[in-house]
């Protein structure tokens, strides 16, 4: 239950209430029982403290409120036989309200049961230690009051418990709405991916295969070459198909690990291999690890790979060096190439690699850093963190 007043209308409503409850509470317990003004008061003050406490401190109220009942018990003796008590009208109304409110906020059903119960065994205790001051039957006026009070919080605490559920439950179809949007999108881009990149792909694929039957007279390098090229267009085609899977997965479905196996570090000279035939002078020096974990070593390949790329894009004709290697309690990735000069290429690059590599290394708390070097070539390097990593 929270702590704080009521504000706009339900503050001034609540202010009015305390206040209201002081005044009539003074004025009935000096009016009808031989009690001083300023005993009267004094009592009208704990019972006006004991509605302001709903409010301000809930779990107080209810026991302040009782304590001034049995307060108000003691010391009160009526003018007449015909005035109410060990429970004056204003401690009936005053009392119920409060174990109304408290139980409204919050309060479970056991809690309301055994106040409703204390309540009932201090008139009882009253009337045990001076009959004479009221009659049993009276003590059916607090007993009913008091039920119906806890009756009606258990109903609005009820009915605000549904109001919560229901907003919840909005609150879970927006978010099912927008998760549906999300997978619809992540399918329409799959299918825009599929029409367009995989079937170029096919295309060069059987271009490049039939390439050494359609044309005659083709020297052996050159078909190596259209292999080559049908080799890298068929593994573009089977990363492009792991890519569509990923999108059209529903991630609620099971882990994307299941959508088939991630390249690692020992794929690094596959690649390499890869870009060789394509004519670039990759030197790579790998450092034999194992056991690290998966991410590390699919951010490291994915590294490499758009360094790689870019510098066989930018910087064609050049020596790129690929070293990864631990350093400490870190993975260190550096992929250097040297100045390209005139020979730079003109292929053009989507300009979002950098971005993207940094954001892969940043998930993993790693640091990332790019920029031309001194003689005029390029330097990719990546720290990626190893704690806890066993490795050989």
């Amino acid at each position: 239950m929270s702590s704080k007043w009521p504000a706009g209308r339900a503050g001034a409503g609540a202010t009015a209430g305390v206040v209201a409850l002081l005044v009539l509470t003074t004025a009935d317990l000096g009016q009808h029982y031989r009690l001083p003004l300023g005993a009267a008061l004094a009592l009208g003050a704990a019972r006006a403290l004991g509605l302001a406490l709903v409010w301000l401190r809930p779990a107080g109220a209810l026991p302040v409120s009782l304590a001034t009942s049995a307060v108000t018990a003691a010391v009160c003796v009526p003018v007449s036989p015909g005035e109410p008590w060990p429970w004056p009208v204003t401690g009936v109304f005053g009392h119920s309200v409060v174990l109304a409110i408290v139980g409204a906020r919050g309060a479970s059903r056991r809690e309301l049961a055994g106040w409703w119960l204390a309540t009932q065994l201090v008139g009882v205790a009253g009337m045990t230690v001076a009959p004479e001051r009221g009659s049993w039957p009276g003590l059916l006026t607090m007993a009913v009051f008091s039920a119906v009070a806890v009756v009606v919080a258990d109903l609005l605490r009820s009915r605000t418990e549904a109001r919560q559920q229901l907003v919840e439950q909005e609150g879970i179809s927006a978010a099912e709405r927008t998760q549906r949007a999300r997978l619809q999108e992540r399918a329409r881009i799959a299918r825009e991916l599929h029409d367009v990149v995989a079937h170029h792909l096919s295309v060069v694929v059987v271009r490049a295969d039939s390439a050494p039957h359609r044309l005659t007279g083709l020297p052996d390098d050159a078909r190596e070459e259209f292999a080559g090229i049908a080799e890298d267009a068929r593994s573009s085609l089977t990363e492009m198909r792991r890519v569509l899977r990923l999108l059209r997965e529903d991630p609620g479905d099971g882990p994307s690990a299941q959508l088939g196996p991630q390249p690692a570090l020992g794929d690094l000279a596959e690649l390499v291999a890869g870009t060789r035939r394509a004519g670039a002078d990759v030197r790579l020096d790998v450092e034999p690890l194992t056991g690290l974990d998966p991410a590390v070593e699919l951010t490291a390949y994915r590294v490499v790979q758009e360094a790689v790329s870019n510098a066989v894009r930018h910087a064609r004709g050049t020596v790129v060096d690929v070293q990864v290697r631990r350093v400490g309690g870190e993975l260190m990735v550096r992929v250097v190439n040297g100045s390209a000069g005139e020979q730079a290429a003109t292929a053009p690059g989507s300009g979002h690699g950098l971005v993207g590599m940094r954001e892969r290394v940043g998930l993993l708390d790693g640091r990332f850093d790019a920029g031309p070097t001194a003689d005029g070539g390029y330097v990719v390097e990546a720290a990626l963190p190893l704690e806890g990593e066993g490795m050989a």
